[in-house]
């Protein structure tokens, strides 16, 4: 990989991608901005070496539109907050006013491009626009992991155009990632929620040659069950992939790999604010009730196993977590994990939100900025924001 300290900056135009697909309310305020903050180190080193920077970042889905509700403009004036160097802000992705802007940058100066996916062109990788962005820069920074699974015009396409450097977070996710599945202590443990089994198999198949526990919750933990022939009530499940799931238990088995599914269960009648959880074994869930989290047998297994692991992945919440009456088995879990002596990582998403909200994130080794990035990366997948920094 090609590292941005392998390059002399001084004087140096360099156009950054990063992450900052912050989360806004309904105001279009900035909820969390987390993001923001993890490019900082490379933010700061940039200018620190008295380059100019140009820095382009999608957010949200406008699908090649303008639409003033995705405009960064709400994150330039965050970066205004948090950064002591000047922040301007382009209304332009790539154009006249983005180029204007950009020449008339001076050294530890920061401009920040309009929204990237207002660009019909940026999703297709299409080269005319990946042109006209490299135009902007005299090298290309990728600092946006989360993005990094991506083969789009900001996240790759420049780097047809433009020598391309890891940034500092970009170099720090793919070590950490790199180092926890080619070098880790053992035990290894792998824990996995979330909703669905199907974005998940190829990353399990794996896991299941990387580790000798695999513990499943969340939402994806009802298709195993059902596929075992449970009673799971009205709760969602992958119909098309039982099958996939009954395979995958015999995997484990036939790699001795411990694959533990939940015992106990809290359900409700309905998924809502007013919600009355209800514990039960697996085998007595009511027809009318839906799975919402893993029960206080379960969370007692997984905590069990997390003393035995010596590195854990975690990726996805174990309950729907955004009701706090089926969050219980999500933190309890993070407490688990903040507790134990063990190499943990968290793979992004509500996950590490989690972690964040229970301001238990100084306790585990390393919390990814990835959701999707995380997940291909960890199931063997060449990232094209990643290779991008290998040519």
């Amino acid at each position: 990989m090609r590292h941005l300290r392998d390059v002399r900056l001084e004087n140096k135009r360099v156009l950054m991608r990063v992450d900052f697909n912050v989360p806004l309310d309904e105001e279009g305020n900035i909820i969390d901005d987390n993001k923001i903050k993890a490019a900082l180190p490379t933010i700061e080193y940039i200018l620190g070496q008295g380059a100019r920077l140009i820095i382009m970042s999608h957010l949200g889905r406008p699908k090649g539109k303008r639409e003033d509700r995705f405009s960064l403009r709400v994150v330039g004036e965050r970066m205004k907050s948090l950064i002591t160097a000047n922040v301007y802000i382009s209304p332009e992705t790539v154009g006249p006013l983005a180029e204007e802007a950009a020449a008339a940058l001076k050294p530890g100066e920061i401009l920040l491009l309009e929204n990237v996916r207002f660009q019909p062109g940026e999703e297709k990788n299409d080269p005319e626009l990946s042109k006209q962005m490299a135009a902007l820069g005299d090298i290309f920074v990728n600092d946006a992991f989360g993005s990094a699974h991506r083969a789009h015009s900001s996240t790759t396409g420049v780097g047809d155009y433009l020598p391309c450097y890891a940034g500092l977070l970009m170099e720090k996710e793919v070590e950490i990632l790199r180092n926890v599945l080619n070098y880790p202590e053992s035990p290894r443990m792998a824990i996995l929620g979330g909703a669905k089994v199907a974005d998940k198999i190829g990353l399990i198949e794996n896991l299941l040659d990387k580790t000798a526990i695999v513990l499943i919750g969340g939402g994806m933990a009802n298709t195993f069950l059902q596929a075992q022939g449970k009673n799971i009530g009205k709760s969602r499940f992958e119909a098309n992939f039982l099958d996939q799931a009954l395979r995958l238990i015999k995997l484990a088995a036939d790699k001795k790999v411990e694959f533990v599914l939940p015992v106990d269960v809290v359900t409700a009648a309905e998924l809502s604010p007013e919600a009355v959880p209800v514990i039960t074994d697996v085998d007595h869930v009511a027809d009318d009730h839906m799975i919402l989290d893993i029960g206080p047998q379960t969370i007692d297994i997984f905590k069990e196993a997390i003393k035995r692991a010596r590195t854990i992945i975690w990726n996805g919440p174990l309950g729907v977590y955004e009701y706090q009456q089926f969050a219980h088995g999500t933190e309890e879990i993070t407490r688990a994990l903040a507790e134990s002596q063990a190499i943990t990582v968290i793979g992004g998403g509500d996950s590490s939100a989690a972690a964040l909200n229970l301001g238990l994130a100084d306790k585990i080794t390393h919390i990814s900025t990835g959701g999707g990035a995380t997940l291909e990366f960890l199931e063997g997948i060449t990232l094209p924001g990643v290779a991008v920094c290998e040519k």
